[in-house]
């Protein structure tokens, strides 16, 4: 295959990236992406060429270099849309189609004095400790570790969260759900455990989530979640001033 005798009012990089960016939209590439030495052979042009056709591709979010792994086609992202009322991930994912399972790395009733003073309790109370390794049809997704007070939620650790969510617990044992909260969303570096544990790259980012709610009784939950930013995205549906906003939970 040769693109040289295409459009000649193109420059060989574009007509490189267009004849790719058919192909990945085709679903040519389900596994692996080809390699610039194998798309240097196949279209009989320099590497450079073939970079800066990458190059492009990558910055359309289309495609991941993977230090030491190769290049892959991104899947489509998961949406997220923000808005004023509270949203479960659990929720979201399942109505998009997605499946949502979750393995539970920890559940158990702890002490943790920064935890408690972002619940705004007495530092030295006992806590619910949840940590869960959150997948979306088998792929890591998000690394969610969340507190509540144990008192009165320790039955909490009698659930299953391998695929139920905390509020739908919360809702079955007590009656409680969260009537406001606040929610914190910042991009850090991860550390390495983390980064095995999602399965991300050396270069991929993470988005740290810090939630905390309350519910009709008081503090209910103080939660830190890493999710991906390859795969999970945030969205926002804005509105000119004087018009009335409205929001749609994915």
């Amino acid at each position: 295959m040769t693109v040289r005798e295409g459009d000649q009012s193109k420059p060989l990089w574009q007509r490189v990236h267009e004849d790719l960016l058919t192909r990945v939209t085709a679903g040519e590439f389900p596994d692996r992406f080809p390699t610039d030495y194998e798309l240097v052979d196949e279209y009989g042009v320099s590497r450079h060429t073939v970079r800066e056709a990458i190059r492009r591709l990558e910055a359309e979010g289309l495609l991941t270099r993977h230090r030491g792994r190769g290049t892959f086609v991104n899947q489509e992202a998961i949406n997220q849309p923000l808005s004023s009322t509270i949203y479960s991930l659990f929720n979201s994912l399942e109505a998009q189609g997605y499946a949502q399972e979750s393995d539970v790395l920890t559940s158990e009733l702890r002490r943790e004095r920064a935890a408690a003073e972002q619940l705004g309790i007495d530092p030295d109370a006992e806590l619910f400790f949840l940590e869960r390794l959150r997948r979306a049809d088998g792929t890591p997704l998000a690394l969610d570790r969340t507190w509540l007070p144990a008192d009165p939620y320790r039955d909490l650790v009698e659930a299953d969260f391998s695929h139920t969510a905390l509020y739908t617990e919360l809702a079955k044992r007590h009656g409680v759900a969260p009537v406001s909260g606040t929610e914190h969303l910042r991009p850090i570096v991860p550390s390495r455990a983390e980064r095995d544990i999602l399965a991300l790259g050396e270069a991929d980012a993470v988005f740290l989530i810090e939630r905390r709610t309350e519910s009709a009784n008081g503090p209910l939950e103080w939660r830190e979640s890493l999710v991906r930013g390859d795969i999970y995205r945030f969205e926002v549906t804005w509105h000119r001033a004087g018009d009335t906003p409205s929001f749609e939970l994915s």
